[in-house]
């Protein structure tokens, strides 16, 4: 989305003005109050992780009936995200700003006062819609504000927002729930989002270049069906052993939705009212960046998961001492991210694309070997190699998979690669979770204790990670940029 000059009337101008030009204070504002958003949004998504016993035990649900707290708001995120690309033309940057926050916040503060799990469960989706909304948001705006020279800096103090907030979620869940209850989540989070709403309703504010464009209903139909039955029957794959009819009529009917959704919005893109325009998918670097940002969020939601069942499960460690040792790997993540940024600034996607590939596989490796005799330091370690690789992933990735495309498809762009990193997040979730757990129970039924059969099915499904990241190492040298605005 492009914008006019903040000295200029707010008049609609042609979709191809010149970006305006901010002060450094007005950037800082606006970027600022965006990625804060994206944080706590982030942070929200997996800090019910650690609290999921907890809230099962309160609310008296089951383990299958707990896990819709999460899968409700992937659903909801990939439903959502793919119509940002046309919300982000129609309207300006401050409403759906606002909107997001407010959404948010009244989810969170039904998620405060629920009397029981469906209220819980419907609180998380209303929260998942102002999320979807702004981690598209903050990246478009970023494309569109931010001179081409300094983007890989801001975008890797962005990656911050998107790889951090879910590392240290388990820890700031597991403090909470360590000393009081699992509401108490949900009231830090409330008075943080009246907070940034205030601080971005402050600054931002940037003249709208919106254009009213009709929403075309079929498309969004399409959308939800495809990606929503994907997503569902992506995450029900660890149980699908007890329905599995509906698992396999969830994928039928997700690949033809997305089938006909595809044929749709390339038919609409040649008179300009299409839902989501497909036309980044013809850059090589946009499309390998996608694959690549895939596969490195599935990665880490999957070792984010799988690290606190086999050591709180396995090896009967507490909540708050997981969180300890996945703190250093997100603090790592903070600190190297904006280094990495400006590398990328002076030397273009190369340096920071293969070591950060490489780092990746070599964390998930280092995964492969732990066994229930191994030292915590040992998971500290690998945890920060893996993180650090991902920080210089996420910048890379970040910067480089939109840097090919013209300023009018940033935000079909975003919407893209936001719905690819939910889509790798549920995957590789799914995947590390229903391996180990079907190996560890055939363990269990040979006799093996419950941590050697946890370690055992944990062993395989790092291998699988290790393989995935060690495929993005092959796809990393072919991520060329060259910057034509």
């Amino acid at each position: 989305m492009s914008h006019d000059s903040p000295a200029a009337p707010a008049v609609e101008r042609p979709h191809a003005a010149a970006p305006p030009v901010f002060s450094t204070k007005q950037l800082t504002g606006i970027i600022g109050a965006l990625a804060l958003a994206a944080f706590v949004m982030i942070l929200n998504e997996t800090v019910l992780s650690v609290a999921l016993p907890s809230i099962m035990a309160d609310l008296d649900v089951s383990a299958a009936a707990g896990q819709w707290l999460t899968t409700g708001f992937l659903l909801t995120m990939s439903v959502v995200i793919p119509t940002t690309g046309f919300l982000i033309q129609r309207f300006s940057t401050r409403s759906l700003f606002i909107f997001a926050l407010l959404s948010f916040l009244a989810g969170t503060l039904l998620a405060v006062f629920a009397p029981s799990f469906v209220f819980l469960l419907i609180a998380r989706v209303i929260q998942a819609v102002g999320t979807a909304i702004v981690l598209p948001l903050l990246m478009t705006t970023t494309l569109s504000l931010v001179p081409v020279r300094n983007r890989g800096a801001i975008m890797g103090l962005n990656s911050i927002v998107i790889s951090v907030g879910p590392a240290i979620g388990p820890t700031v869940s597991g403090a909470i729930v360590n000393a009081f209850s699992w509401h108490y989540i949900f009231v830090m989070m409330a008075p943080l989002a009246v907070l940034i709403l205030i601080f971005g309703m402050i600054f931002i504010k940037i003249p709208a270049n919106t254009r009213k464009i009709p929403v075309d209903v079929l498309s969004v139909i399409l959308s939800a069906v495809a990606f929503g039955f994907l997503v569902y029957a992506i995450s029900s794959v660890e149980h699908a052993s007890e329905n599995l009819a509906v698992t396999i009529a969830s994928f039928v009917i997700g690949i033809a939705g997305l089938a006909l959704f595809i044929r749709r919005q390339v038919r609409l893109t040649r008179s300009g009212r299409e839902l989501l325009n497909l036309t980044p998918f013809k850059h090589r670097p946009f499309t390998f960046s996608v694959v690549m940002i895939m596969i490195a969020m599935g990665t880490m939601l999957g070792t984010v998961v799988m690290i606190p069942i086999i050591l709180q499960t396995g090896s009967g460690l507490s909540t708050l001492t997981i969180g300890m040792l996945l703190l250093p790997g997100g603090l790592v993540q903070a600190f190297v991210a904006p280094i990495f940024g400006r590398v990328y600034d002076r030397f273009g996607p190369r340096p920071v694309l293969i070591p950060g590939a490489a780092m990746l596989a070599l964390g998930q490796w280092l995964f492969v070997t732990v066994t229930t005799d191994t030292e915590l330091w040992m998971f500290v370690v690998s945890h920060v190699v893996f993180s650090i690789g991902l920080a210089m992933l996420m910048t890379g990735l970040l910067a480089s998979a939109m840097a090919s495309l013209e300023p009018r498809l940033y935000g079909h762009g975003s919407a893209i690669f936001n719905t690819g990193q939910q889509l790798g997040g549920a995957i590789g979730t799914t995947i590390f979770v229903t391996v180990m757990s079907l190996l560890s129970a055939g363990k269990l039924e040979a006799g093996s204790d419950l941590a050697s059969a946890l370690f055992s099915g944990a062993h395989v499904s790092f291998i699988i990670g290790a393989v995935l990241a060690t495929l993005s190492l092959v796809l990393a040298p072919f991520i060329k940029v060259t910057r034509a605005h």
